[in-house]
């Protein structure tokens, strides 16, 4: 009997086990709570947005119909590659955008694959300009950016042997912003700056959109490509044109 009642001692307290697997069992709740009313609040806000999207589509919403679009003299279009397939799509975004009354749009995708599909079936274009009833399409890639970095890379360091070379008073040589954005439009890969940039596909990034024209540029994700609607992309047009730009000194 004493043998047994200083085994019992010895023995540590079963509630000692048991509090990491509730502690567990209840940070799983509250996690698994959480995470169904974040879900919850997701589903009620895609569905609000597509009551939206509808009512301004069936002109129910006047004031998104009237647009200021002074401020947008470039817009850009960045779609995700596998979304970029589906060209019959982006055709009907395009049509959209000039049936609202964007005048210059630059499109752009990582693999080309709109400037193939596009380019095929328009022929040949210059500079990579479309012209698609009174809107001007830019078509751009990766590639496009890469070389055009490269180029600009070989024209200033060709530029900066020639002036050291010609500097004989030893002063230091630096390269500027504007240098940059010259070297850029003389090589041919400059371009207008879009005020506003659309991105259609699953991740919130340009996607490898020359940066270089991007300094002041309002970015939108607006989800998949797939489920574009109208009064979305009135929406961000509306929201656009309400914001004020401050662009420092």
């Amino acid at each position: 009997m004493k043998m047994s009642a200083k085994m019992e001692n010895a023995l540590p307290p079963v509630s000692k086990y048991h509090q990491p697997l509730l502690l567990r069992l209840v940070l799983g709740l509250c996690w698994w709570m959480v995470h169904i009313l974040f879900s919850i609040q997701h589903v009620v806000n895609q569905i609000l947005q597509a009551v939206k999207s509808y009512f301004i589509s069936i002109l129910l919403v006047q004031r998104y119909w009237d647009l200021q679009l002074h401020k947008l003299r470039s817009l850009a279009i960045v779609v995700d590659s596998k979304e970029a397939r589906n060209t019959l799509k982006v055709k009907k975004l395009l049509s959209w955008l000039s049936r609202i009354g964007v005048k210059y749009v630059t499109l752009y995708d990582m693999e080309g694959i709109l400037k193939k599909s596009l380019a095929e079936s328009q022929g040949d274009l210059p500079n990579g300009i479309l012209h698609k009833d009174r809107m001007m399409i830019e078509l751009l890639s990766f590639i496009d950016s890469k070389e055009g970095i490269a180029k600009a890379a070989s024209f200033l360091c060709n530029k900066y042997l020639r002036d050291e070379l010609g500097n004989c008073e030893g002063k230091d040589l630096s390269i500027t912003e504007s240098d940059i954005s010259d070297t850029l439009n003389v090589i041919g890969f400059g371009g207008p700056e879009p005020d506003l940039l659309l991105v259609y596909g699953p991740v919130r990034c340009h996607l490898g959109f020359p940066a270089w024209r991007l300094r002041y540029t309002e970015i939108i994700h607006m989800g998949s490509l797939n489920s574009m609607k109208y009064g979305d992309i009135l929406t961000a047009l509306y929201e656009f044109s309400k914001k004020k730009q401050n662009y420092g000194t």
